[in-house]
């Protein structure tokens, strides 16, 4: 299997060049040039699987071989055992037709541990086997950063920058960042926003010459290593509640990047049988408004309870753009379409690939004093303490199931972080304070290491190249 560019014009690259590209050379991201196929009967055998097992069956096919099966059965089983969880992914019911999966099992209490931990070991192996040093640069809009350096914090060919919005994360979750002191981290606390630092990262990438020759790699989810790893949770889920050819699910999904969503999507097309996928945002609404009026464009920050989901510009909705053209036989538009939000913010889509992603997915919006009613609504109904983000996936979930796309199936909404990663908004609900796990009692106490930076490109590449 080869790799193509959302923008055509790059090379097709094999699995290992990828993981190790980030964004691709004509500014586009890398999607597999066709995707594997899961039969009815393959189906009802990999519902009998644990999660590992899952793992391999789903995603060895985008290795290609790259790795042997028993060196990459073994990295899956290193990943996930970190995790606290036995069911690595449990579900939990929340009605007769809503379950939550809990995603916060991981060492950094949120759903990115799924696809950080994988990627800091292949990037390991890889690196091993090569004898390579590289430097990853990314950015976070609060649970990226700690998963990425708890992921990559051990790869000793490695060093680690992570740009994150200073004072607009959680001290929860800017903590499990800046207390790992190693001599390969660096925390850059930018004066800025979220979509500013990811538009930084974006810039290094298209011009690497101030890293004095190391090769940058990128652990945001334009990587498609993270986007593979997520497919598997869909299939977990989805099969363990029955779904089949006759009996469809759908997911919520609380959304900013749309990478997590992005992976749902994928699964659908391997096989699993999804009816909605439910796009859940806060105000930072532009995936919603694209979807009711093919508006996508840029408009100013929000500031929400839900830091994770301020974003405006969704880095992986380029790959499901060209999804949809391709499906078309029109992706031969999407370099000029790219080109045009680039130079003007914003892009509008024929209506013909519009009503084809309008096919698949649902979209709702969820301001603060929503969220903050699903938080305390829920804890009072099932005795669950819900995040400001999972809260939003519930809330849209609730509203899905009000009109008439909603067929009767099971429903399954994302719980993407641990309650105890944002207590002042829980708190500000209603619920009762959430307690860290044991292994994180100490945080607050611990010493933490970041510099605040100037929201500028120049002072950030002078700090990287400072560093390596």
């Amino acid at each position: 299997m080869k790799f193509i560019s959302t923008r055509l014009s790059a090379p097709a690259l094999s699995f290992e060049e990828v993981v190790f590209q980030g964004l691709a050379s004509d500014g586009g991201l890398y999607v597999p040039e066709f995707l594997p196929n899961f039969s009815e009967h393959k189906l009802s055998e990999m519902a009998k699987m644990t999660y590992e097992e899952l793992f391999f069956e789903v995603t060895h096919h985008f290795i290609n071989r790259e790795i042997d099966d028993e060196s990459y059965k073994n990295l899956i089983k290193k990943t996930y055992a970190t995790f606290s969880h036995q069911a690595i992914a449990p579900l939990k019911q929340l009605s007769h037709n809503h379950f939550l999966l809990e995603l916060f099992h991981g060492p950094t209490l949120a759903f990115k541990d799924f696809a950080l931990q994988f990627l800091g070991n292949l990037l390991e192996h890889f690196l091993s086997k090569n004898h390579h040093k590289i430097v990853i640069v990314g950015a976070t809009s609060g649970d990226t950063g700690s998963a990425a350096i708890e992921g990559c914090k051990n790869c000793e060919n490695a060093q680690i920058f992570i740009l994150h919005p200073h004072n607009k994360v959680s001290d929860v979750q800017r903590k499990q960042m800046t207390t790992v002191i190693a001599d390969n981290v660096f925390n850059l606390a930018v004066e800025g926003n979220f979509d500013d630092c990811q538009g930084m990262v974006k810039q290094m990438f298209a011009n690497q010459e101030f890293l004095k020759g190391k090769k940058m790699v990128a652990v945001n989810s334009i990587n498609f290593a993270r986007i593979m790893a997520q497919i598997v949770y869909y299939f977990y889920a989805a099969l363990r509640l029955g779904a089949s050819e006759k009996n469809p699910v759908s997911f919520s999904v609380p959304t900013g990047n749309f990478g997590d969503i992005y992976a749902g999507f994928l699964a659908k097309k391997m096989g699993l049988n999804i009816n909605k996928l439910i796009i859940a945002t806060n105000e930072n609404d532009i995936l919603a408004r694209f979807l009711k009026s093919n508006d996508y464009s840029k408009s100013e920050m929000v500031e929400t309870i839900s830091p994770s989901m301020n974003i405006q510009v969704s880095s992986n909705f380029e790959r499901l753009l060209f999804d949809g053209h391709k499906a078309k036989k029109m992706e031969e538009e999407m370099p000029k379409l790219m080109k045009e939000f680039e130079q003007t913010g914003s892009l509008k889509v024929s209506e013909e690939v519009l009503k084809s992603i309008q096919k698949e997915f649902s979209g709702f919006v969820c301001d603060d004093e929503k969220t903050k009613n699903a938080i305390k609504e829920f804890f009072i109904k099932t005795g669950e303490t819900l995040d400001p983000h999972s809260a939003i996936g519930v809330f849209a979930a609730e509203e899905f199931f009000k009109t008439k796309e909603y067929q009767g199936e099971l429903l399954i909404s994302l719980a993407t972080a641990h309650p105890a990663k944002f207590p002042e908004a829980v708190m500000s609900a209603g619920a009762p304070n959430p307690q860290l796990p044991s292994f994180l009692k100490d945080l607050s106490k611990r010493k933490e290491e970041f510099a605040v930076i100037e929201n500028n490109l120049e002072s950030v590449k002078n700090f990287i190249s400072e560093k390596i």
